[in-house]
């Protein structure tokens, strides 16, 4: 369906406002899917804090350029559809990829990220990553795992200190 050149500078004003806020953007091929298999994709993805669209190649072409974004041609052929990462790429890409797992139409093409294009292959990595949330609190185990060690290590000599006084307590009265 033909779109008005209007509405094209809409779509292409939007497209490059999500582009420059979003920490990722993936490319993803949807030949032969169904537009209840999409829907279902953009809720997902949608529930993470990104957005989820199918584009027109040459659209998104347009606003790859103009944000200095180099996409190999071959990524932007066939159908595709493309999803912004705003706020966790690891648990976005998650998303995706999760509701894109049982479906043969639709397949994760490449991505862009931290200035440069991924491969499917390391978008599949990404999503293995776990969420912002989760690395979190692993880093803050890790770093306090130091701290609570030496806090235990200055109160062993006062424990072992209380151990024998409490156990000469006992020991006096029965002796008596």
């Amino acid at each position: 369906m033909a779109i008005s050149k209007q509405r094209k500078e809409e779509v292409l004003a939007e497209y490059s406002e999500w582009v420059r806020k979003s920490q990722a953007v993936i490319l993803v091929e949807y030949t032969g899917a169904k537009m209840k298999d999409l829907d279902g994709i953009r809720a997902k993805v949608r529930d993470t804090g990104g957005e989820f669209h199918v584009v027109k190649n040459t659209l998104i072409r347009r606003v790859f350029a103009e944000n200095k974004m180099d996409f190999p041609k071959e990524y932007l052929v066939k159908s595709t559809a493309i999803s912004f990462a705003f706020a966790d790429p690891a648990s976005m890409t998650k998303a995706l990829t999760d509701s894109t797992k049982g479906s043969e139409f639709v397949k994760v093409k490449c991505g862009f990220m931290a200035g440069r294009v991924m491969t499917a292959a390391e978008v599949k990595a990404l999503a293995e990553m776990p969420p912002l949330p989760v690395v979190r609190a692993q880093l803050l185990g890790v770093l306090q795992a130091p701290a609570g060690k030496f806090v235990r290590t200055l109160a062993e000599p006062a424990r072992g200190l209380a151990a024998v006084l409490k156990a000469f307590s006992e020991k006096a009265p029965a002796a008596a």
